[in-house]
């Protein structure tokens, strides 16, 4: 089942079909899904190592009347269609900071069944805006910045920055690049385990090059991290990461 029909089977439930009604004979979400895929595609940027970087927030204009009929709607729609977006975005392997947000807005000047989508690379603080029709503003994509105190050190190229690595039980090193690092058994993760307890994408690593922050992804085991289960926590140098049967310690030199 493709990430559209999935969508469209969720919206079926919704509000038991009161939220169809509402679409009838204007803009439709499946549109809108659409929409965010083709600006997801449109505006890809190569990171270091390959990885291909897209938008992460998305804001949907909708036209003042279709926004007041879809007002009690808005929140649950929202949340469906940044599921989808991030389902979308995990097929291609992509690469996103953080999670997928979807906002819906007021959009002044825009006729009934019309809506508009603005896509950005969202930190949660700065924001790298997508221009039209050529990609993303001038300059690198901005870092998240998860402890503007701490952190190990400056970015690379910034003054030297560290040698950030997860070191197994058995003696394999594995250096974390600056962005997002998947790990998990499936073939969408970066960082591939052979364990079957861990699920095929069961977390995340973000590295702004001044601190790296763990995120389980739902996994069905769990993370833990120090014997303690954990939802997203930084990192602190030796700090020791459990997935399924794998020992993980995370070692910054330099």
């Amino acid at each position: 089942m493709s990430v559209l029909q999935r969508f469209e089977k969720r919206l079926e439930g919704l509000v038991e079909g009161a939220f169809a009604k509402v679409f009838k004979g204007v803009v439709h979400p499946v549109e809108i899904l659409n929409a965010m895929q083709r600006e997801a595609e449109a505006h890809k940027a190569i990171l270091a190592g390959g990885r291909t970087l897209v938008p992460n927030r998305y804001v949907i204009d909708l036209s003042p009347y279709d926004h007041s009929r879809l007002a009690p709607y808005a929140a649950a729609l929202a949340q469906e269609l940044a599921q989808s977006q991030a389902e979308f975005i995990g097929e291609q392997a992509w690469t996103v900071y953080g999670d997928v947000i979807v906002e819906i807005e007021r959009g002044e000047g825009l006729d009934t069944g019309m809506f508009r989508v603005t896509a950005e690379v969202y930190t949660g603080g700065d924001v790298a805006p997508v221009s039209a029709p050529g990609g993303y503003d001038a300059g690198p994509p901005a870092y998240p910045a998860y402890d503007q105190g701490g952190g190990y050190g400056p970015p690379p190229g910034q003054g030297g920055g560290r040698n950030v690595r997860l070191v197994s039980g058995d003696g394999r090193t594995y250096p974390l690049q600056m962005g997002s690092t998947v790990i998990g058994r499936g073939d969408q993760a970066n960082l591939r385990l052979p364990d079957v307890g861990i699920s095929r994408r069961h977390a995340r690593l973000d590295f702004d090059g001044g601190q790296v922050v763990l995120t389980d992804l739902g996994s069905t085991n769990g993370t833990m991290v120090n014997g303690q289960r954990v939802s997203a926590v930084a990192l602190n140098p030796g700090d020791m990461i459990q997935l399924g049967t794998t020992t993980l310690t995370f070692r910054v030199d330099g």
